[in-house]
Protein backbone atom coordinates (compact mmCIF):
# COMPACT_ATOMS: atom_id res chain seq x y z
CA UNK A 1 0.00 0.00 0.00
CA UNK A 2 2.35 2.50 -1.48
CA UNK A 3 1.53 6.62 -0.74
CA UNK A 4 -1.39 7.96 -2.14
CA UNK A 5 -1.37 9.05 -6.04
CA UNK A 6 -3.12 10.43 -8.99
CA UNK A 7 -5.43 7.39 -9.21
CA UNK A 8 -6.62 7.99 -5.55
CA UNK A 9 -4.90 5.07 -3.71
CA UNK A 10 -4.53 5.96 -0.08
CA UNK A 11 -1.84 6.11 1.84
CA UNK A 12 -1.24 3.29 4.36
CA UNK A 13 -1.69 5.65 7.32
CA UNK A 14 -5.13 6.70 6.23
CA UNK A 15 -6.57 2.81 5.86
CA UNK A 16 -8.06 1.14 8.90
CA UNK A 17 -8.07 -2.44 9.21
CA UNK A 18 -10.25 -3.86 12.11
CA UNK A 19 -8.91 -8.34 11.93
CA UNK A 20 -11.94 -10.54 14.32
CA UNK A 21 -9.57 -12.98 16.70
CA UNK A 22 -6.63 -11.46 16.09
CA UNK A 23 -4.64 -13.11 19.63
CA UNK A 24 -4.35 -16.05 17.43
CA UNK A 25 -1.92 -17.42 15.00
CA UNK A 26 -3.54 -16.03 11.81
CA UNK A 27 -5.47 -13.20 13.27
CA UNK A 28 -2.46 -11.82 14.69
CA UNK A 29 0.08 -12.86 11.14
CA UNK A 30 -2.29 -10.85 9.42
CA UNK A 31 -2.28 -7.77 11.76
CA UNK A 32 1.18 -7.57 11.55
CA UNK A 33 1.64 -7.83 7.78
CA UNK A 34 -0.58 -4.63 7.76
CA UNK A 35 1.41 -3.16 10.32
CA UNK A 36 4.02 -3.42 8.44
CA UNK A 37 2.62 -1.56 6.11
CA UNK A 38 2.00 1.36 8.26
CA UNK A 39 -1.66 0.15 8.39
CA UNK A 40 -4.18 1.65 11.33
CA UNK A 41 -4.87 -1.65 12.90
CA UNK A 42 -7.72 -2.57 15.31
CA UNK A 43 -7.20 -5.97 17.00
CA UNK A 44 -10.32 -7.95 18.25
CA UNK A 45 -10.44 -10.44 20.70
CA UNK A 46 -12.66 -12.31 23.00
CA UNK A 47 -10.92 -13.52 26.13
CA UNK A 48 -7.11 -14.13 25.30
CA UNK A 49 -6.19 -10.74 26.57
CA UNK A 50 -2.48 -11.56 27.34
CA UNK A 51 -2.03 -12.77 23.62
CA UNK A 52 -3.67 -9.47 22.06
CA UNK A 53 -1.50 -7.16 24.02
CA UNK A 54 1.47 -9.01 22.92
CA UNK A 55 0.37 -8.91 19.45
CA UNK A 56 -0.73 -5.21 19.53
CA UNK A 57 3.01 -4.67 20.80
CA UNK A 58 4.30 -6.32 17.94
CA UNK A 59 1.82 -4.30 15.78
CA UNK A 60 2.96 -1.14 17.34
CA UNK A 61 7.15 -1.81 16.76
CA UNK A 62 6.48 -2.80 13.24
CA UNK A 63 5.03 0.60 12.57
CA UNK A 64 1.14 0.33 12.43
CA UNK A 65 0.13 4.14 12.29
CA UNK A 66 -2.05 2.92 15.03
CA UNK A 67 -2.79 0.27 17.00
CA UNK A 68 -6.53 -0.38 18.91
CA UNK A 69 -7.81 -3.63 20.75
CA UNK A 70 -11.46 -3.87 21.12
CA UNK A 71 -13.33 -6.89 22.80
CA UNK A 72 -16.30 -8.32 22.11
CA UNK A 73 -18.41 -11.97 21.42
CA UNK A 74 -18.98 -11.95 17.82
CA UNK A 75 -21.67 -14.09 17.91
CA UNK A 76 -23.61 -11.41 20.52
CA UNK A 77 -25.38 -8.74 18.36
CA UNK A 78 -25.10 -5.82 21.58
CA UNK A 79 -21.11 -6.78 22.25
CA UNK A 80 -20.60 -6.19 18.13
CA UNK A 81 -22.54 -2.97 17.99
CA UNK A 82 -20.40 -2.11 21.09
CA UNK A 83 -17.30 -2.71 19.51
CA UNK A 84 -18.12 -0.61 16.49
CA UNK A 85 -19.62 2.15 18.52
CA UNK A 86 -16.42 2.50 20.67
CA UNK A 87 -14.45 2.31 17.57
CA UNK A 88 -16.35 4.63 15.94
CA UNK A 89 -16.22 7.21 19.19
CA UNK A 90 -11.83 6.47 19.09
CA UNK A 91 -11.92 7.50 15.82
CA UNK A 92 -11.33 4.48 14.17
CA UNK A 93 -13.91 3.20 11.09
CA UNK A 94 -12.54 0.13 9.27
CA UNK A 95 -12.06 0.89 5.56
CA UNK A 96 -10.86 -3.43 5.34
CA UNK A 97 -12.92 -6.23 7.68
CA UNK A 98 -11.17 -9.27 8.04
CA UNK A 99 -13.91 -12.18 9.68
CA UNK A 100 -11.42 -14.04 11.34
CA UNK A 101 -12.82 -14.81 14.50
CA UNK A 102 -13.69 -18.86 14.84
CA UNK A 103 -13.27 -21.81 16.67
CA UNK A 104 -13.10 -25.39 15.70
CA UNK A 105 -14.96 -28.72 16.78
CA UNK A 106 -13.19 -32.38 16.64
CA UNK A 107 -15.70 -35.51 16.93
CA UNK A 108 -18.02 -37.59 15.06
CA UNK A 109 -21.25 -36.28 14.38
CA UNK A 110 -23.26 -38.54 16.36
CA UNK A 111 -21.48 -37.53 19.65
CA UNK A 112 -22.15 -33.57 18.63
CA UNK A 113 -24.08 -31.80 21.61
CA UNK A 114 -26.21 -29.26 20.11
CA UNK A 115 -24.49 -26.74 22.57
CA UNK A 116 -21.48 -27.17 20.53
CA UNK A 117 -23.17 -27.54 17.43
CA UNK A 118 -24.36 -23.91 18.47
CA UNK A 119 -21.29 -22.58 19.51
CA UNK A 120 -19.40 -23.85 16.60
CA UNK A 121 -22.35 -22.27 13.65
CA UNK A 122 -22.66 -18.86 16.24
CA UNK A 123 -18.65 -18.00 16.15
CA UNK A 124 -17.84 -18.62 12.83
CA UNK A 125 -20.80 -18.32 10.80
CA UNK A 126 -23.04 -15.90 12.78
CA UNK A 127 -20.28 -13.82 14.24
CA UNK A 128 -19.06 -13.14 10.62
CA UNK A 129 -22.45 -11.78 9.84
CA UNK A 130 -23.00 -9.62 12.69
CA UNK A 131 -19.02 -8.31 11.96
CA UNK A 132 -20.18 -7.94 8.16
CA UNK A 133 -23.60 -6.28 8.70
CA UNK A 134 -22.35 -3.75 11.36
CA UNK A 135 -19.35 -2.53 9.63
CA UNK A 136 -20.60 -2.77 6.24
CA UNK A 137 -23.06 0.20 6.38
CA UNK A 138 -19.82 2.66 6.70
CA UNK A 139 -18.18 1.09 3.75
CA UNK A 140 -21.30 0.84 1.70
CA UNK A 141 -22.11 5.19 2.26
CA UNK A 142 -18.38 5.51 1.52
CA UNK A 143 -18.57 3.64 -1.30
CA UNK A 144 -15.30 2.00 -0.59
CA UNK A 145 -14.33 -0.94 1.45
CA UNK A 146 -12.91 -4.47 1.60
CA UNK A 147 -14.45 -7.41 3.69
CA UNK A 148 -12.44 -10.47 3.94
CA UNK A 149 -14.06 -14.01 5.69
CA UNK A 150 -11.48 -16.12 6.65
CA UNK A 151 -12.83 -19.69 5.76
CA UNK A 152 -11.20 -22.75 5.59
CA UNK A 153 -10.31 -25.79 2.80
CA UNK A 154 -12.86 -27.95 4.65
CA UNK A 155 -15.52 -25.40 3.60
CA UNK A 156 -15.28 -26.94 0.11
CA UNK A 157 -14.19 -30.14 0.40
CA UNK A 158 -15.59 -31.36 4.31
CA UNK A 159 -13.56 -32.97 6.75
CA UNK A 160 -14.28 -36.35 8.44
CA UNK A 161 -15.00 -35.46 11.98
CA UNK A 162 -15.46 -32.00 11.50
CA UNK A 163 -18.61 -31.46 10.19
CA UNK A 164 -19.52 -28.77 12.21
CA UNK A 165 -16.51 -26.88 11.91
CA UNK A 166 -16.85 -27.87 7.97
CA UNK A 167 -20.75 -26.71 7.31
CA UNK A 168 -20.14 -23.24 9.47
CA UNK A 169 -16.95 -22.81 7.07
CA UNK A 170 -18.97 -23.71 4.23
CA UNK A 171 -21.50 -21.50 5.02
CA UNK A 172 -19.25 -18.45 4.97
CA UNK A 173 -18.23 -19.44 1.50
CA UNK A 174 -21.82 -19.30 0.19
CA UNK A 175 -22.01 -16.17 2.59
CA UNK A 176 -19.24 -14.44 0.97
CA UNK A 177 -20.62 -15.26 -2.99
CA UNK A 178 -23.98 -13.65 -1.74
CA UNK A 179 -22.80 -10.48 -0.08
CA UNK A 180 -20.42 -9.70 -2.95
CA UNK A 181 -23.71 -9.00 -5.35
CA UNK A 182 -25.32 -7.80 -2.71
CA UNK A 183 -22.29 -5.21 -2.46
CA UNK A 184 -20.56 -4.78 -5.77
CA UNK A 185 -22.08 -1.74 -7.12
CA UNK A 186 -21.58 -0.09 -3.75
CA UNK A 187 -17.93 -0.05 -4.21
CA UNK A 188 -17.24 -3.00 -1.55
CA UNK A 189 -15.54 -6.21 -2.37
CA UNK A 190 -16.35 -9.62 -0.44
CA UNK A 191 -13.96 -12.05 -0.69
CA UNK A 192 -12.80 -15.27 1.74
CA UNK A 193 -9.59 -17.13 2.15
CA UNK A 194 -9.76 -20.29 2.67
CA UNK A 195 -6.59 -21.77 4.15
CA UNK A 196 -5.39 -25.30 4.00
CA UNK A 197 -3.59 -26.49 7.16
CA UNK A 198 -1.61 -24.29 8.67
CA UNK A 199 0.92 -24.36 11.50
CA UNK A 200 -1.11 -22.78 14.13
CA UNK A 201 -1.74 -23.91 17.68
CA UNK A 202 -5.33 -25.47 15.70
CA UNK A 203 -3.11 -28.37 15.40
CA UNK A 204 -1.17 -28.66 18.59
CA UNK A 205 -3.49 -31.84 19.22
CA UNK A 206 -1.63 -33.09 16.78
CA UNK A 207 1.39 -35.58 17.45
CA UNK A 208 4.95 -34.68 15.49
CA UNK A 209 4.37 -37.86 13.10
CA UNK A 210 0.54 -36.76 12.51
CA UNK A 211 1.72 -33.36 11.66
CA UNK A 212 4.65 -35.54 9.42
CA UNK A 213 1.49 -37.62 7.73
CA UNK A 214 -0.47 -34.39 7.12
CA UNK A 215 2.73 -32.34 5.56
CA UNK A 216 3.29 -36.05 2.81
CA UNK A 217 -0.64 -35.70 1.99
CA UNK A 218 -0.01 -31.94 0.62
CA UNK A 219 1.73 -32.18 -2.67
CA UNK A 220 4.15 -29.19 -1.79
CA UNK A 221 4.86 -31.06 1.16
CA UNK A 222 4.75 -29.03 3.99
CA UNK A 223 2.16 -27.11 5.97
CA UNK A 224 1.43 -23.35 5.49
CA UNK A 225 2.61 -20.48 7.85
CA UNK A 226 1.21 -17.89 9.00
CA UNK A 227 2.43 -15.17 7.55
CA UNK A 228 1.35 -16.75 3.68
CA UNK A 229 -2.07 -16.46 4.89
CA UNK A 230 -2.07 -13.03 5.42
CA UNK A 231 0.04 -12.29 2.52
CA UNK A 232 -3.47 -13.67 0.72
CA UNK A 233 -5.40 -11.45 3.02
CA UNK A 234 -3.14 -8.10 1.95
CA UNK A 235 -3.75 -8.90 -1.60
CA UNK A 236 -7.51 -9.31 -0.95
CA UNK A 237 -7.59 -5.66 0.35
CA UNK A 238 -5.46 -3.85 -2.10
CA UNK A 239 -7.12 -1.09 -4.63
CA UNK A 240 -5.91 -3.02 -7.27
CA UNK A 241 -7.92 -5.68 -6.25
CA UNK A 242 -11.75 -4.48 -6.38
CA UNK A 243 -12.81 -6.13 -9.13
CA UNK A 244 -12.08 -9.39 -7.59
CA UNK A 245 -15.40 -9.91 -5.59
CA UNK A 246 -17.33 -12.93 -4.81
CA UNK A 247 -13.94 -15.43 -4.72
CA UNK A 248 -12.40 -18.12 -2.57
CA UNK A 249 -9.29 -18.15 -2.55
CA UNK A 250 -7.55 -20.98 -1.20
CA UNK A 251 -3.86 -21.19 -0.34
CA UNK A 252 -3.63 -25.06 0.24
CA UNK A 253 -0.37 -25.87 -1.18
CA UNK A 254 -2.06 -27.59 -3.94
CA UNK A 255 -3.59 -30.15 -1.40
CA UNK A 256 -7.83 -29.48 -2.81
CA UNK A 257 -8.05 -28.72 -6.07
Amino acid sequence: MADGDKKGRRKPSDVAVLITGASGGIGSAIAERFAEEGCRVALHYSASLEAVRLAADRCASLGAAEVLTARADVSKRAEVLRMRDELKAAGFVPDVLVNNAGVAHYGMLQDVTDEEWDRVMDVNLKGTFLCSQAFMEEMVRRKYGHIINISSVWGLAGASCEVAYSAAKGGINAFTKALAKELALSGVSVNAVAPGAVRTAMLNNLSAGELEALAEEIPVGRLAEPREIAETVRFLAQPESAYLTGQILSPNGGWVT
